[in-house]
């Protein structure tokens, strides 16, 4: 737990640097970050602890004093499988209630950890939305980066939307401190750019502007309400990880309402588009039949043949860019169903795999005789990264829909369900990891027959 909190923290680094947090706030981060961790790390865990386990009762002939006094493997393992069985419903409840818990503070609380000290969030080379302006820079130097380079500037206008005024420097500075609630952006040697909004209507076809260039001009922004963050606030609550069975099933339903819904309209929609209800109408069949050799449009003049041709062509482009911003819908749509369901498997997986892998575990110990830090650790580390890649890649797929996520979330401890009969019952049948006889004999059996290998002869 201690290794992937550590990671926790490199990955999220960029967040919590450079915003003035204090320490409750950083622990308060970790510890509401770190039930998110359980599902990786209790099924390594109880498949590490049960191999080293078991490997030092088989290293210390400890199953062989056992086995003497009349105490079978099974025997052996009856007290901790009870206690696994216990860890499994306990993991559960917590992957039910604890998890979606922690999920909703540790989200709400990066949320907020975002919106402090704008003055420092300046990220270079994309846009940045402080307050009034939305600012891009090329580069950033100096003492907590306060000399910038190519600016650009969109500033907001109050009474309307869009970007009318755009403002290029070549260099900037912010002056003042950092943590004053006014911020001073000093921009030199550039250009200022403003779109006039006319009051006549008919003078705003020829778009007039107003154009300037400064050597310095100074931009004074009030980051009140920006620095002002409530770090308890919790508002946001949409995602799936935030979720318990219940809540999530509900969800599903609703989601999977809409999402037929948004099919049958798009069904309908591409329907009337081919105006098949309209084809009577107007129409005057004759009494006989003229026979057409090769295209019906040669009972037209050439005028009317184009005029068919090209709204032929445009009714069909049409369809097919509504089908193509459908489809991206729909793929939406599908992808956000999957993803809740899979968060609703993985509560139901968690408890299972711990299970599975204390299955594998045990009579793998017991098989390969080797307990401690060593050989235990690189086995069940290469076990659990087969595990956990195998349901990482069958995750991805199921969220475009490739497989189901039902397959997709059980499918690495479906594997290793077979993995743990196998080695469970070599282990409580005395006999070695992988049964090579049963594959060499037959062959040993084919190379006598065939005159390449002699018989061994007796000796009297």
């Amino acid at each position: 737990m201690f290794i992937f909190v550590l990671q926790t923290i490199w990955l999220y680094i960029g967040e919590l640097a450079g915003k003035d947090l204090d320490t409750e706030i950083i622990l308060k981060f970790l510890l509401y970050f770190s039930p998110k961790l359980v599902p990786l790390v209790l099924p390594l865990t109880i498949l590490l602890t049960s191999i080293m386990t078991f490997g030092n009762f088989a290293e210390n002939y400890e199953f062989a004093a056992m086995k003497s006094s009349g105490i079978s493997l099974q025997r052996a393992m009856r007290g901790l499988t009870v206690f696994i069985l216990l860890v499994s419903v306990t993991a559960f409840f917590f992957a039910n209630n604890v998890i979606p818990a922690a999920e909703y503070k540790s989200i709400n609380l990066r949320k907020n950890i975002a919106k402090l000290k704008p003055a420092m969030a300046i990220t270079e080379g994309v846009f940045n939305d402080l307050g009034t302006i939305n600012i891009k820079v090329e580069d950033k130097s100096g003492d907590n980066g306060r000399y910038l380079s190519d600016v650009i500037i969109h500033k907001k206008p109050a009474n309307r939307s869009g970007n009318f005024t755009v403002i290029k420097a070549k260099e900037g500075e912010l002056a003042g401190s950092t943590d004053s609630d006014v911020l001073s952006l000093v921009l030199k040697d550039g250009n200022y750019y403003d779109e006039v909004q006319a009051s006549d209507y008919s003078k705003r076809r020829d778009k007039p502007f107003l154009k300037s260039y400064f050597e310095e001009y100074t931009i004074n922004l009030d980051l009140s309400d920006f620095n002002n963050v409530d770090l308890e606030d919790e508002s946001y609550n949409n995602t799936q990880g935030m979720l318990n069975i219940s809540e999530l099933r509900q969800s599903i339903d609703s989601f999977a309402i809409s999402h037929n819904a948004k099919k049958k309209a798009l069904t309908a929609n591409m329907y009337q588009r081919t105006s098949f209800d309209n084809i009577e109408v107007n129409l005057n069949p004759s009494d006989s039949i003229k026979e057409i050799e090769n295209t019906i449009l040669e009972e037209y003049d050439t005028y009317q043949a184009i005029q068919i041709v090209s709204l032929a062509l445009g009714s069909v482009n049409g369809a097919l860019s509504h089908l193509n911003i459908k489809k991206s819908e729909l793929k939406n749509s599908t992808k956000k169903l999957n993803k809740f369901e899979i968060a609703l498997h993985e509560k139901y997986v968690l408890a299972v795999a711990c299970i599975v892998l204390f299955f594998v575990g045990a009579p793998l110990g017991a098989i390969i005789r080797k307990g401690g830090m060593g050989l235990p650790m690189v086995v069940a580390i290469l076990l659990f990264l087969t595990y956990h890649f195998i349901g990482i890649f069958a995750k991805n797929s199921a969220e475009d829909g490739s497989i189901s996520p039902f397959i997709a979330t059980w499918l690495s401890t479906l594997i290793m369900l077979p993995l743990g009969v196998y080695l469970t019952y070599r282990a409580t049948t005395d006999q070695g990891l992988f049964a090579f006889d049963n594959i060499t004999e037959p062959i040993r059996k084919l190379l006598k027959k065939a005159g390449i290998i002699k018989p061994k002869r007796k000796i009297d």
